[in-house]
C-alpha cells in the first residue's frame, strides 16, 4: 500500500513538477530542481481551486502540450480536426489539473534529488532523479528535457521505470480503437472528465 501511494504521489509530481515560467530555467537540472520546490509550495499554501488553478498554470507553462498531443495520439493525430486537437489539449490540460492537485494534497514532506542528467541529440536531455518521502522507499523518477525552440520544456516522465507518455498513448489508442477508429469519441470523453 505505501508502495502504491508513493507511485500516485510521483504521478502527481510528474504531472505537477511545472511550476516555472519556460524562460526561468537555465538548465534541464535546474528546471526540475525548481519545479520540485514550486510544487512543495503549492501543495503548503493553497487549497482547493486555488491549488487546482496553480497545478494548472505549471502544466500549461512548462509542459509541451502540442508535442505531447502528437505524439500520444500518434496517427489519430494526423486525422483529428484542429479544432479536436485544441478541445482534446485542453481537456486533458484541466483533468490533469484538478486530478494531481487532489492527490497532491494528501502528501508533504517529500524531497526530491537531481542525481544526474544526460545529455542527447538535437536539444534533448533526460534528468534522472528521486523522489524521497519520510517512511517509504525513494521513486525514481526520470525527466525527458528537451528545447523545442520556445525553451526547455518537459516532454515525458518515467516513474520507476514507466512511461506517463506510453501510458497515455496505450489508453487512448485502446479508447479510439473500441469507437471505431475515432477520434471525437476520446474527446469527447476528455471533456467530459475534465467537466467533473
Amino acid at each position: 500500500m505505501r508502495r502504491t501511494l508513493g507511485v500516485l504521489l510521483a504521478a502527481g509530481m510528474a504531472a505537477a513538477l511545472f511550476a516555472l515560467p519556460v524562460w526561468a530555467a537555465s538548465s534541464p537540472s535546474k528546471l526540475i530542481e525548481t519545479v520540485g520546490v514550486r510544487v512543495a509550495e503549492i501543495v503548503k499554501t493553497k487549497t482547493g481551486i486555488d491549488r487546482e488553478a496553480a497545478i494548472r498554470q505549471v502544466l500549461h507553462d512548462t509542459l509541451d502540450f502540442p508535442y505531447m498531443g502528437r505524439m500520444v495520439l500518434g496517427a489519430h493525430w494526423n486525422e483529428a480536426s484542429a479544432e479536436q486537437r485544441a478541445r482534446s489539449l485542453a481537456a486533458v490540460e484541466s483533468s490533469e489539473a484538478r486530478a494531481y492537485s487532489e492527490r497532491l494534497g494528501r502528501y508533504a514532506g517529500y524531497t526530491m534529488i537531481v542525481d544526474r542528467v544526460i545529455a542527447r541529440t538535437n536539444g534533448e536531455w533526460i534528468v534522472e532523479s528521486r523522489l524521497n518521502m519520510a517512511g517509504g522507499e525513494p521513486i525514481k523518477l526520470e525527466w525527458e528535457v528537451h528545447d523545442s525552440g520556445q525553451g526547455m520544456r518537459i516532454a515525458d516522465v518515467k516513474i520507476a521505470g514507466v512511461s506517463m507518455f506510453l501510458t497515455r498513448r496505450a489508453e487512448f489508442d485502446s479508447y479510439i480503437q473500441k469507437n471505431g477508429g475515432k477520434v471525437e469519441p476520446l474527446v469527447a470523453a476528455l471533456e467530459a472528465r475534465a467537466s467533473r
